[in-house]
């Protein structure tokens, strides 16, 4: 990300449940099935399951630390919400309870941004902190 120019929103869950159910623990990797309750609730995931889901959402951090340090027209908004494409649906997006990240919603994030009336480089705490998410998990 250090060679981008182009000033780029990065929008994105740091427990992206695609990510989580096809890369971090795919199907073939979980032959047993122990990771099938925490994959359909993250209230269900055992202490173990937990600590690798921070150490991926801790790798994603470090991977856009960069970005978050050096981009002067750059923005992004990382939620800790178990979700995928938020930016596609109307309850993530628009409506008033909205994933909020420093009590700020997606749209207000983006809009911020865009309109550059602010810096916008939000970056939620760890799950189980944000009580605004949908876990739109499935």
């Amino acid at each position: 990300m250090t060679y981008i120019k182009t000033p780029f929103f990065i929008l994105n869950s740091a427990y992206d449940v695609y990510q989580f159910n096809h890369i971090l623990v795919p199907p073939s990797s979980d032959l047993h099935g122990h990771w099938n309750g925490c994959k359909l609730n993250p209230a269900a995931c055992n202490t173990d399951q937990i600590a690798i889901l921070q150490a991926f959402r801790k790798d994603m951090i470090a991977a856009l630390r960069l970005f978050f340090e050096n981009s002067g027209s750059g923005g992004m908004f990382i939620n800790s919400c178990f979700a995928h494409c938020q930016s596609e649906s109307q309850d993530t997006w628009l409506s008033a309870d909205s994933p909020r990240v420093q009590n700020k919603t997606i749209v207000e994030a983006v809009g911020d941004w865009y309109f550059e009336r602010r810096v916008t480089m939000e970056i939620d705490c760890a799950y189980p902190c944000d009580s605004s998410c949908h876990n739109l998990i499935g």
